[in-house]
């Protein structure tokens, strides 16, 4: 029942040169490319400060993870061949490969695994907070890790075919190009002469990879195509084989080139309610302001107007399929604008508040002057601070705004409350808890299977009627690729895994 994470959806620099994606022919015989069109640069090569989502493509392609996140939703062996749990669930034993090399020419071993956890524990990066239940990390051998928990963690295996789980090579541990230049074990090799960072990545063929089966090309590249026009002429003209779409408004064009689109509800868009606890702006540490915030929205209005009416209106961020889900939390909180002012009175505010919060384009421009007015028609004056696409995700977990539009992933249970419950979530910048979350998240962690699916009800009902959040809706996301490609989604990531896209025949 109970897992995660994600991420995060924000976006790039425009596209300056495309690459042809045709199959092309060479001396010797046929040689297999491709172009994915990308709506995120990569920010980072540096495994200790990875995210996953839009950049997990960027990711696998030079990295091989401990474990694999399979498109069935089970997870794995990979580098790790074995993996188990002691009776309590509380320690978990890895046999690492002995027949893996990295690009550098140096072999892996249980010593560099371990390495590899411990830095992305203690390397702050956003998403350290996945192995914030691991207390120790031993090499016991050559071949095995031991990994001892603090309490049992029911994420821990998919966090480790994700993030957490990236091995690289020791060189460049250190490294002054280790944002830019990554050394792993994966199946490609970047190609530094041929990437124009921010822009476009070359990736070609590891000749020496322990896993032929899933390199299904010679060549990819990683088109970064932020503008959601530029990436549908892309995709018109042929120069790209694959593409995330970043909204709904184009649909009828990409079918209409003979694409095909694999759309799911695996994201909510909305505001993340950061301050609970007042800390920047006290007004927001008022349960009474965080729900006029969400009385204020106009939800299937903003369904229409931003994704065509493509995706389901909610009030929670536990998605359809988990166990957590309440069908009648979708309309907890009803557009009610006179409801929202008086909550705002009560609440000490009868003229209102200031609110600051950024803005980047790749959540969709159309999104903002939308929530700016329905606020300011309650008495909530909002300032977007334009953003980097960037430092989007760095500045909300530096927790330098109260409140911020996101799109994200909504997992399973258990990784969502990792990823933006907990006070250790990478989601939740303050760190703010309570009482009541604190108790029910423990008795999530700890007890049997109905026990958690129980207290996960009554967690999300919680946040719910605390306004922890203020969702607009579940988005109906689309996955694109043309004729020439196959492509097998998972089923926690908008983004495929990049073993299961792979050329046609």
């Amino acid at each position: 029942m109970i897992r995660l994470k994600a991420t995060a959806v924000v976006a790039a620099v425009a596209v300056l040169a495309l690459a042809g994606c045709a199959t092309t022919e060479e001396p010797g015989g046929e040689t297999q490319s491709a172009v994915f069109g990308q709506i995120l640069a990569q920010g980072t090569f540096d495994v200790t400060q990875a995210e996953w989502g839009n950049r997990a493509l960027y990711y696998q392609a030079v990295y091989d993870t401990l474990l694999e996140g399979r498109s069935d939703g089970t997870v794995g062996p990979y580098l790790a061949s074995d993996f188990s749990y002691n009776d309590d669930n509380t320690e978990l034993t890895l046999t690492i490969r002995d027949d893996v090399t990295f690009t550098d020419g140096s072999d892996l071993t249980a010593e560099i695994v371990q390495q590899n956890l411990q830095r992305f524990k203690d390397g702050g990066g956003a998403y350290a907070g996945d192995l914030a239940n691991v207390e120790t990390i031993e090499a016991t051998d050559d071949s095995t890790v031991v990994l001892t928990l603090s309490a049992p963690d029911p994420a821990l295996t998919s966090y480790l075919s994700r993030e957490a789980g990236l091995i690289a090579a020791p060189s460049t541990f250190d490294a002054e190009d280790a944002d830019t230049n990554p050394v792993g074990s994966g199946p490609y090799v970047l190609d530094l002469g041929a990437t124009v960072t921010g822009t476009s990545y070359v990736f070609t063929k590891n000749e020496d990879y322990w896993n032929p089966d899933v390199q299904h090309y010679d060549t990819i590249t990683m088109n970064v195509l932020s503008d959601p026009t530029a990436a549908v002429n892309a995709l018109k003209a042929g120069e790209i084989n694959t593409l995330v779409l970043a909204d709904n408004n184009n649909l009828d064009q990409v079918e209409g080139a003979g694409w095909t689109i694999q759309a799911s509800e695996l994201n909510f868009q909305g505001l993340l309610l950061f301050d609970r606890g007042g800390e920047l702006n006290p007004a927001m540490g008022d349960v009474r302001v965080r729900q006029a915030i969400n009385y204020a929205l106009d939800r299937e209005g903003l369904l229409e107007a931003l994704q065509l009416g493509n995706g389901t209106v909610t009030t929670q961020v536990f998605k359809a399929t988990s166990e957590a889900y309440d069908p009648e939390l979708d309309s907890y909180y009803e557009y009610d604008p006179e409801k929202a002012k008086d909550l705002l009175a009560e609440a000490g505010y009868p003229d209102g508040f200031e609110l600051s919060m950024p803005s980047t384009v790749v959540l969709g421009a159309a999104q903002f002057p939308l929530i700016e007015q329905q606020l300011a028609d309650v008495g909530i004056d909002v300032t977007f601070t334009d953003t980097p696409v960037e430092n989007y995700i760095a500045d909300m977990s530096a927790a330098k705004y109260p409140a911020a539009p996101m799109q994200l992933e909504a997992n399973a249970d258990w990784q969502l409350i990792q990823f933006m419950i907990s006070p250790t979530a990478p989601f939740n910048p303050f760190h703010y808890e309570d009482e009541t979350t604190a108790a029910l998240i423990s008795e999530i962690q700890t007890g049997d299977v109905a026990t958690q699916v129980e207290k996960a009800k009554e967690l999300n009902r919680y946040i719910v009627e605390q306004g922890w959040f203020a969702p607009y809706y579940r988005v109906s996301a689309g996955f694109a690729h043309d004729a020439e490609t196959d492509v097998t989604l998972n089923p926690t990531n908008m983004v495929p895994s990049i073993y299961d896209i792979k050329p046609v025949g």
